[in-house]
């Protein structure tokens, strides 16, 4: 029995590499990473720096997945090897290693497995995440700050670099809205499933009779735009005022008038940035923010248009997307994907790989299913 449960795993892990290596498509794979090594040792590429970091970032990316890949085969080559010499033995010790050693190679399959499914357009980029509080007065703010806290541990956590570029403070507690930056390695395909509302159900901190509160946060997230996007925005589009930088409470952050809101008239979308201490970078930054909105906002026109072409596609994200309930009892539970834990402290601290990968196996169902339609 124990022989029959051991080549089952095997054989799974096996066909679930073989899915992903077609997939990932190796052949393509080292032809990509032949021809970017050739590009990375042009001594003319850092004629353009932006391009240059491109390329070497994508080099890096697309070797690592590729050594990833052959280490992964060559281990499962290893493990069987190492099952049946101790089964031949009748070495216990080596058939557990070799069990404990499918195991961890399993969740290393699982992993490259969600890499393969952020297949959209954009989903390698740089990620801008905007939390905003809604419904609930100030246990919403102080609900957006705890969001806030979360995706920024999360980042932490995932080996990303996050920068938190606007914070607009409530009066009592907690925060308005925040807009942050996530750069990292398919930064925007993994967060860009956690877009939607948030909702939060909890004894309140601020009610002084100890009463239950349901309070509300939308959170967005758009890709970085990059040059090659050419969104064009003429100036004539454009309002831009200029104001001091504050903090919490009113406290200035400096004395000069370094922070920009930026008005695109048209569409009425409204960026602040005041994280730079130059009003020249902050004004670049909530260009470049701007941009990445108008390009999600074509891509949805463009999406509109096709529904509207193809008739109603079910099983859209809606508004509602997750829920924290802290009391009576304890649990997180995302409406999509139906995934749920009891850990409430853990995901607050950022561990949310689990929902972001259900999230995203969950979207590619949807889209596999309406391609289908």
């Amino acid at each position: 029995m124990v022989d029959y449960d051991f080549s089952q795993d095997l054989s799974e892990a096996r066909a679930k590499y073989e899915t992903i290596a077609k997939a990932v498509d190796l052949d393509a794979l080292r032809t990509q990473i032949a021809q970017l090594e050739k590009e990375a040792s042009d001594p003319a590429l850092w004629d353009d720096t932006d391009n240059a970091q491109k390329v070497t970032s994508t080099l890096s990316a697309r070797q690592t997945q590729l050594r990833k890949l052959e280490e992964v085969a060559q281990r499962l080559d290893d493990i069987e090897t190492l099952y049946e010499l101790g089964a031949e033995e009748d070495d216990e010790d080596s058939m557990n290693e070799a069990k404990s050693d499918l195991v961890s190679t399993r969740e290393a399959l699982s992993d490259m497995e969600i890499q393969t499914l952020m297949d959209g357009e954009y989903d390698d980029r740089a990620a801008v995440v905007t939390i905003r509080s809604g419904a609930g007065g100030v246990d919403a703010a102080d609900w957006a700050q705890m969001l806030l806290r979360m995706y920024l541990r999360y980042a932490e956590r995932a080996g990303f670099t996050a920068k938190v570029l606007d914070t607009s403070y409530a009066e009592e507690a907690g925060i308005k809205s925040a807009t942050f930056q996530v750069d990292g390695d398919y930064a925007y395909g993994k967060l860009s499933v956690e877009g939607g509302t948030h909702r939060l159900v909890r004894i309140s901190p601020f009610d002084n009779q100890g009463r239950r509160q349901t309070s509300f946060a939308a959170v967005e997230v758009i890709p970085l735009v990059e040059a090659t996007d050419h969104i064009e925005v003429p100036d004539s589009d454009i309002r831009i005022d200029t104001y001091m930088s504050s903090g919490p409470g009113g406290q200035g952050v400096n004395t000069t008038y370094s922070a920009v809101r930026l008005t695109h008239l048209p569409t009425g979308i409204v960026i602040t940035m005041q994280d730079e201490r130059s009003q020249i970078q902050n004004r670049a930054a909530a260009m470049s923010i701007l941009q990445s909105r108008l390009l999600v906002l074509k891509h949805e026109e463009e999406a509109k248009t096709r529904k509207e072409l193809a008739g109603d596609i079910k099983a859209s994200w809606g508004d509602q997307m997750r829920s924290y309930v802290l009391h009576p009892y304890q649990m997180v539970k995302d409406l999509r994907t139906g995934y749920e834990t009891s850990d409430t402290q853990g995901v607050f601290d950022g561990d949310l790989d689990a929902f972001i990968d259900a999230g995203i196996r969950w979207r590619h169902q949807q889209r596999r299913e309406a391609a289908e339609d």
